[in-house]
């Protein structure tokens, strides 16, 4: 009997991670389901409990969920998109589940972030330019995706959100020896920024306006 109760448990703790997979809040739980907000806590703490939660920090401190439709007990190293939430402010939902079988550096997740070519993906990317450790690294992953140009220019302007070590002056000389496209996020250009824009020879996507979203 106790079996089968668990198994019923197991399979309503299942279908309530699928309901709720993404990015929630204990407000966004009580509107989704239309609940009061002690049993969405109830709920946050069942799924974190059976692996499916993950939580993390938005704006003003506010505790952010992700959770997954898979229990990450089973799975490997946290993926791109856990990579992104966990050091960045501005958080991406998350449109499938990604882990890995080998950690993810942050100088290879920065590179890919780029290669998406997506708008809020990028933005969040510039926070993670404040954990690089190797410079060398990120040179090599650049390089080889041909976005080297656009990796210094985002560097640059990382730094006026965030406290990022200096890079090291020949990987920069290096960097400005990229042949990549002009456009970060194609057809796409700020209406600030020229300076970098001019050094780097790429469009940035983005106005001091965007760059708020990455302030605590």
């Amino acid at each position: 009997m106790s079996n089968k109760k668990d198994v019923e448990c197991r399979e309503k703790i299942d279908e309530l991670a699928v309901a709720l997979q993404g990015l929630q809040t204990v407000s966004t739980i009580c509107k989704k389901m239309g609940i009061s907000r002690k049993t969405a806590i109830n709920y946050v703490y069942e799924l974190r409990k059976a692996g499916f939660v993950r939580t993390t920090r938005g704006n003003k401190k506010l505790r952010i969920y992700e959770i997954s439709s898979v229990s990450r007990r089973d799975l490997g190293y946290p993926g791109f998109y856990d990579i992104i939430n966990k050091y960045s402010p501005l958080k991406i939902a998350k449109p499938y589940e990604h882990r890995v079988y080998k950690p993810l550096a942050i100088e290879e997740v920065i590179v890919r972030a780029i290669k998406m070519q997506d708008f809020r993906t990028v933005l969040a990317s510039l926070a993670l330019f404040r954990h690089v450790s190797d410079w060398s690294l990120l040179y090599t992953y650049s390089k080889k995706e041909n976005v080297r140009r656009k990796v210094g220019a985002l560097y640059e302007l990382s730094r006026q959100v965030v406290r990022v070590r200096r890079i090291d002056k020949r990987i920069g000389k290096k960097l400005l020896l990229g042949t990549d496209d002009k456009f970060i996020i194609p057809d796409v250009h700020s209406k600030d920024f020229h300076a970098i824009e001019k050094k780097w020879k790429v469009y940035i996507p983005f106005n001091r306006k965007d760059l708020s979203k990455l302030k605590e």
